[in-house]
Order: structure tokens, then sequence, then C-alpha cells
């Protein structure tokens, strides 16, 4: 850290000088851009200057741009791998997975701010900043596990509140840090507070809800969760591999190190790569079907479960003209071939502004990485800025063109009902089928 600053603050009556550090970047800014707020602690952003002794010594003699380009591979592969250990562990160690990653990316952005905060002597933001994100936590995934495990929690004494007061304890909880960032308020900066009180709503909305939304794919079957982000990873690596050897023309001013050659080139790579992992994906039914709950045996089972018709091979039809040419000419695929083929399209268009947004909120900060958690790529949310909208559109997508009623969804919700509901529930039905 270098190149200090002085700048003076306070009231009508008193000044006070403090030191201020500027954060050091290699964006390339090519306009004027507003200076940072003040850090008088000496706390900093940390970027990505994270190194390993034992590759010292194997990249210590290459160049900047190759020994970034080894490092990047080395830990890329390793996430790959540790990401497949975890898929191998089943649903719930994916959930897990997604709730940690939310943490550590919720963690990173509120830094950022917390350097903003305290530069004024403002107290109290980190800490009704975590109690938002525990109380929206508890809020989203409370609804997602009462609709899952409905039946395991209305047989429990203890349990059974939380599922009938749910909304309103989430309420409590969230008017509790809203009476509290209320008190905390002071005079003459009170638009920096307002300010920061938005800007952490902000990153609730754009990494708890996202990372709900992605767990809620989880239910809807893994194939919905690992085709998606295998596809953002994909695109992430081949967009990186195109740009860095063949890379020359600049895409976005945002992001000066993406290129046109690493965009299309990695849309090529997603669209085929995508093609590819949904024929082996469709091929094994604890990938397909949807994750519901046994309440017998009191697990997830994926046994009774007959994988649905956009997961089976079917013949397509050709044309008259087709089969005159060609008459033994047989074509054979599955409905969820076109799923993935706009899940590819997505991934590989749009999917890449969640990165270009990220960019833009780096440049704002004038900050090269969210963090140095990684060597070689940055923070948490260097990595998974993309993977925020590619879970909102996949989750749409299967509301809107996928799903269909669950009957295992709606028993376990019946022998959630009182004895006289559920007397109530079959007269209704006799009457309507009899």
């Amino acid at each position: 850290m270098s190149g200090l600053t002085h700048r003076k603050i306070g009231g009508d009556n008193d000044e006070k000088t403090e030191s201020v550090k500027r954060i050091p970047t290699d964006i390339g800014s090519e306009e004027e851009m507003e200076p940072l707020p003040s850090k008088p602690s000496g706390e900093s952003i940390p970027q990505d200057q994270a190194e390993i002794e034992v590759l010292k010594s194997v990249i210590n003699d290459l160049n900047p741009r190759w020994r970034n380009w080894f490092v990047r591979g080395i830990f890329t592969l390793i996430m790959i791998l540790s990401f497949g250990l975890i898929v191998n562990l089943g649903p719930l160690a994916i959930t897990i997975l997604i709730l940690a990653i939310q943490v550590k990316c919720f963690h990173e952005i509120i830094t950022i701010g917390y350097v903003v905060y305290k530069s004024h002597h403002l107290p109290w933001f980190r800490t009704i900043s975590w109690h938002f994100l525990l109380t929206t936590n508890y809020y989203l995934n409370g609804e997602s596990l009462i609709e899952q495990f409905a039946i395991l929690f209305r047989r429990d004494n203890f349990l059974s509140p939380l599922v009938q007061y749910h909304r309103f304890i989430s309420f409590s909880l969230y008017t509790a840090g809203f009476v509290a960032f209320v008190l905390t308020l002071k005079k003459t900066y009170y638009l920096k507070q307002f300010t920061l009180f938005g800007y952490t709503h902000l990153a609730l909305l754009l990494i708890v809800t996202q990372s709900n939304l992605m767990v809620q794919n989880v239910f809807e079957g893994l194939i919905w969760f690992l085709l998606p982000v295998s596809l953002i990873i994909c695109n992430d690596i081949m967009a990186y591999m195109f740009g860095f050897f063949f890379g020359k023309t600049r895409l976005i001013k945002l992001s000066p190190k993406k290129t046109w050659e690493g965009f299309i080139g990695g849309a090529f790579s997603t669209i085929l790569f995508g093609l590819m992992l949904s024929i082996f994906l469709c091929k094994h039914k604890s990938f397909t079907c949807p994750l519901e709950y046994d309440s017998k045996s009191m697990s997830w089972s994926h046994d009774n479960c007959e994988p649905a018709e956009m997961y089976t091979v079917k013949e397509f039809h050709l044309p008259n003209f087709f089969r005159f040419i060609i008459p033994d000419a047989k074509v054979y695929y599955r409905p969820f071939d076109k799923h993935a083929l706009a899940l590819s399209i997505f991934a590989s268009t749009i999917g890449p502004f969640g990165g270009f947004f990220a960019s833009g909120f780096k440049r704002a900060f004038r900050i090269k990485d969210f963090g140095d958690t990684i060597p070689g790529h940055g923070g948490f949310m260097d990595r998974f800025d993309c993977q925020v909208i590619m879970a909102t559109f996949v989750n749409v997508y299967i509301f809107s063109f996928v799903r269909s009623p669950s009957p295992q969804k709606l028993f376990n919700q019946l022998l959630a009902f009182k004895a006289e509901d559920q007397q109530e529930f079959f007269r209704l039905v006799k009457n309507h089928f009899g």
C-alpha cells in the first residue's frame, strides 16, 4: 500500500486530519475516478497477492503473464476436483457448499463497505449487516425447508411452532435489525449511513436470494444444478483460454482483458460442452430425479423414481424428403436437449455480463479483486459472479417451461394436515371424481 494523502473532515467547530491509503489497482482506468473513502484504521481490501511457497521455485523464472496463467490453471484444476468430490457426497453436501460460498461472498462485499463505513467511525455496520444476512437466510431457506419437510416439522412438537409462525419470526428478526439501524444513525453522516443500508440490501438481493434459488434448483434434480454451474465454469475457462492465446479485439471497456475472440470461442465451446454433458447426466436417474423426501423411510430416495420423458431417448421423425434420399436413416434425441441448448446459449451470451457487472463494481471502488482467497483468481466473488444471474435464469426457466405438479409433494402436504382436514380433503376428492 502506498500513496498517502490527507483530507479534512468534521463539524462546524473542529477539523480532523487523517491519512488515507489508496488501494493499488491495475485496471487501467481511462477516465478520472472519484477518490476512495478514507480508511483511518489502516484496514484495506485484500487483493490477489496470495502465493504458495512450493510454486515459487517453479514459476519464479516465468514472465508475469505465464506465471499468472500457470497459477490460475493449477488452482482451477484443484477447485474442479474439489467440486467433483463434494457432488459425490450428495445433495446435503452441495447445499452446505452453496451456503458456505454465499457467506464468503457476502463477507467480501461487506468488507468493501466496511472500509467506507469505518472511515467515519460509524458503529455496528458489520454487526447489523450480518444480522440481516442471518435473517434473510432464515426466511428464504426456511420457506424451502418447510416445503420439503412439512410433515416432519409438523409432527415434532418443538419444530411445529417454527413452521406455523415462520414468517412472523422472520419479520420480527428483520424489524430488530431495522430498529437497530435507526438507533445507530449519527448526525452529519445520515446520507452515508442510508447509502450503506441500501448497499447491504443490494448484497442480500444479489447473493443470498440467488443462492437460495440455486438450492431450489438442487431440489428439482441435480441435473438442474450441475449443468448450469458446469456451463459457467466451462465458459469462464474457455473464454480465458481463447482470449489468452488469440485475443486481440477488446470486448468491453469495463473489463479491458476480455476480448471478442475469447467471448466467441468460449460461447461455441460452452454450447458443445453443454450438449455433451447433458447426454451423460440424462443417463443417470440420480441426476434427473427430483429430490423428494420419503416420510416413511425418513430419507431421500430415488428408488421409486422413473425419469421424466424429457430425459429418455426418442426417435426424431425425419421429413419425407430426407427419408426418400436415405431410407434407413434414423435420428435419436432427448427432449431435454433443447433445454440444455437454451441453458448453454444463456450461459455463453448473458452469463458473462455477471462478470462485467462485477468488473464495474470493482472499478467503482478502484480494486482489482474482491479478495485474495484463491491464488490466481482473487476472491470467491471473482469466481462466482456469473453464477448469480445463471441461478436466477435456471429457476425461472424451470418454473416457466419445465416444472409440473409433484404427487409426492402433494401427498406430504396431505400428511401434514390435521385429521379433520384430511377427511375434508378426501370428501372433496370423492365428490369431484365420484
